[in-house]
């Protein structure tokens, strides 16, 4: 096995890019799906990439999830280059170290909420024993606040509950990246708040989490905005004014309790 996945630097970004490119190629055209982007995301960092259908950006997080390779350039996850991986290296990759949440959920219909938040573990090397699987997806649901809804199917769970589990599936392997595909593009405004608060404080506890978004008052949420166009990096900056989710959140269920007394 390649030793760029087995002897990553303690202290390196998390991710690392140069002069990375994808490019697509049909019969007919050549689409630079990613231009030239250069990237480093420390640890610790909240970063929201943004911009319209066809900037790039969900392009750009398939490679970082190594879903996808680039056509050149070069991407180090956790200070470990990824591109001699074979396949197999890549999911023992994106298993060990990278948790993802999707827009979709994707959770497995018949199966129950702590099922479902255990199935990464029963593909990780080496083997986690069973009961540690279901130790360690159950703490990963009370972390999200669903101890009590351990046994409940996707269909038992409304919208917000069922993105729960699907965090909770995220981390329950402890990565080192959280990768959030539009992880509200699927909720209401008062649940986005609290998977928001969520997020937020998984990252206030060391996390690193990137999160693509086509909606400003989302990206908000985060320490740093990146913004793409046409494949590339157009601006990127610190968000010097970021909404606290937590502080949103008590003040909706103040205001719920004062109509409720009125």
């Amino acid at each position: 096995m390649s030793t760029a996945m087995t002897t990553p630097a303690a202290t390196a970004p998390v991710i690392e890019l140069h002069a990375l490119c994808r490019t697509y190629r049909t019969e007919e055209v050549e689409v630079r799906a990613v231009n030239n982007v250069s990237l480093t995301v420390e640890r610790g960092e909240f970063v929201a990439i943004m911009g319209a259908s066809g900037s790039g950006k969900s392009t750009l997080m398939n490679v970082l999830g190594c879903l996808d390779r680039p056509t050149s350039g070069e991407y180090r996850l956790a200070g470990s280059s990824v591109a001699d991986l074979d396949r197999t290296e890549l999911a023992l990759l994106r298993n060990r170290r990278i948790g993802f949440v999707f827009q979709s959920f994707n959770l497995l219909s018949r199966t129950t909420a702590l099922e479902n938040v255990e199935l990464p573990l029963l593909y990780s090397e080496p083997l986690v024993p069973q009961r540690q699987r279901r130790t360690r997806a159950t703490s990963a649901l009370e972390a999200v606040g669903l101890g009590t809804r351990l046994k409940h199917v996707p269909s038992h769970l409304s919208g917000g509950q069922q993105q729960r589990v699907a965090i909770a599936r995220a981390l329950v392997t402890e990565p080192e990246l959280l990768l959030a595909d539009e992880p509200t593009g699927n909720l209401d405004s008062r649940t986005s708040i609290e998977i928001m608060d969520l997020l937020q404080k998984q990252n206030d506890a060391g996390l690193t989490v990137v999160m693509v978004t086509h909606e400003l008052d989302i990206a908000e949420y985060c320490r740093r905005i990146v913004v793409m166009r046409d494949g590339e990096i157009i601006r990127d900056e610190v968000n010097t004014d970021r909404r606290s989710a937590a502080a949103e959140r008590s003040a909706l269920d103040a205001a719920e309790q004062r109509a409720k007394l009125a």
